[in-house]
């Protein structure tokens, strides 16, 4: 196999993975075509024989010219975003009529009211558990710039409700993680997780004894199996999480990111700075 054919058949393995990125930055069907083919040219430009994690280049990629687009529409004064944007005439509509459905569009809407580096962060951070050390050199900004950049439009974001049914199916699978943390229940864990499932926590979270990062559902529910005893489910800053209560006091906030019925990041915070600044609301049983 020639190496242009191995690159193309390892672009096709990601497509839907980069349409997917391109489409919640985009919002505009028209625009995430241009934005993959794009990415398929800079691919086949590129040495990438030293890339380990392809995908995750890739991801960097479309996401930096997803970012040049949403700069160059800003600069022009366009914002032609929005579900009402032409339909594909090829045998793509269904399924991209799908994509638009599962992202929603009154988040859509929300969305487009960001500006392209707070979008970015966001999405990439909260949406596909990009870390904030990867999204920093895309942005230009450092580390701390970039959460803030993913914490301000995630207060943005929470102005749009969460579909009600939406909460409650990530309630369930966060009570389920709780339950099998609490009773020790390793498979019970790995139900919920994600396969790639990252958790990450703050210097202050590591004082109280969390690692800085666990990788892997297998490594996660090792870590959290027989834990979460002063865990409750919450809503953080309006989204589905975690709050650690010990002595009637807030400790760690958990953020937890969703993918397709599963947890696949989850983010300690428990800076007394950061954990002021949340909106914590700890749900009755």
């Amino acid at each position: 196999m020639t190496e242009e054919n191995f690159l193309s058949r390892q672009f096709e393995a990601n497509r839907e993975h980069l349409r997917a990125v391109a489409f919640r930055m985009l919002g505009s069907r028209s625009e995430v075509d241009d934005a993959v083919q794009e990415t398929w040219l800079r691919l086949s430009r590129s040495d990438t024989s030293d890339v380990a994690n392809l995908r995750g280049w890739l991801t960097t990629v479309v996401a930096r010219i997803c970012l040049d687009m949403l700069r160059a529409r800003k600069s022009r004064r366009e914002d032609p975003m929005g579900p009402d944007v032409p339909e594909p005439v090829d045998d793509t509509r269904e399924r991209e009529a799908e994509m638009a459905d599962s992202v929603g569009a009154a988040l859509l809407i929300v969305l487009k009211t960001l500006q392209p580096a707070e979008r970015l962060a966001f999405v990439l951070h909260d949406m596909f558990a990009v870390p904030f050390e990867e999204i920093a050199p895309i942005v230009g900004r450092s580390v701390d710039a970039s959460r803030q950049l993913a914490s301000r439009a995630r207060r943005r974001v929470q102005g749009a409700p969460v579909p009600e049914n939406d909460l409650s199916r990530q309630r369930k699978i966060v009570e389920a993680f709780l339950a099998a943390s609490r009773e020790g229940n390793f498979e019970g864990l790995l139900a919920v997780l994600d396969p790639e499932v990252i958790v990450r926590a703050d210097q202050a979270a590591v004082r109280l004894g969390s690692l800085p990062e666990i990788r892997g559902a297998d490594a996660v529910a090792q870590t959290f199996k027989g834990r979460a005893q002063a865990a409750r489910p919450a809503l953080v800053d309006g989204t589905m999480g975690v709050a650690v209560i010990l002595s009637g006091h807030l400790r760690i906030a958990l953020r937890v990111s969703f993918k397709d019925d599963r947890i696949a990041a989850i983010e300690a915070v428990a800076d007394a700075e950061q954990l002021a600044a949340l909106d914590v609301e700890v749900l009755e049983p």
